[in-house]
């Protein structure tokens, strides 16, 4: 009997947007109201303070609408793909970083996410090599996530 293939790319992604603001009082605050004003769900948020700006990745439940959104009210942005992973606790983050060092993935930055529809807890990860780490995670039993996972 012939084992199913293990799935090696995941369909749909999960996008992150980078967004460039100043850094100025309020105006993280700004972006998360019109995001709210418009039910885009802010499902996983860190932000980088600069001398002169401030970098703010997001994971939303809607990236198309909010890179609209964004787009209509002049806020630079870029999107990119990071790689999302469910974890049952804090306990898993070990598990999930030791698999990609076994590897030899370069993992670039790493945060939580916020909340999630299922309320599990998950990471945003940003990798060197997608496929590889997707290999690596689905063959430990660790889920990766794709964008309609985390889409309510």
């Amino acid at each position: 009997m012939e084992q199913p293939a293990i799935e090696t790319s995941v369909p749909d992604p999960v996008k992150q947007l980078s967004i460039f603001m100043e850094n100025k009082v309020g105006r993280l605050s700004d972006i998360c109201r019109l995001f709210d004003e418009h039910e885009i769900h802010v499902l996983a948020l860190t932000t980088l303070d600069t001398t002169d700006c401030a970098i703010t990745r997001v994971v939303v439940d809607d990236p198309q609408q909010a890179k609209t959104l964004l787009w209509q009210n002049d806020i630079t942005f870029s999107e990119t793909e990071v790689l999302a992973v469910e974890i049952a606790g804090e306990h898993d983050i070990n598990r999930v970083l030791a698999s990609l060092l076994q590897t030899e993935i370069n993992v670039h930055y790493i945060y939580a996410f916020v909340s999630r529809p299922s309320g599990k807890s998950a990471l945003a990860i940003s990798i060197e090599d997608m496929e590889l780490a997707i290999d690596i995670l689905n063959t430990r039993g660790i889920r990766v996530l794709n964008q309609r996972d985390i889409s309510r």
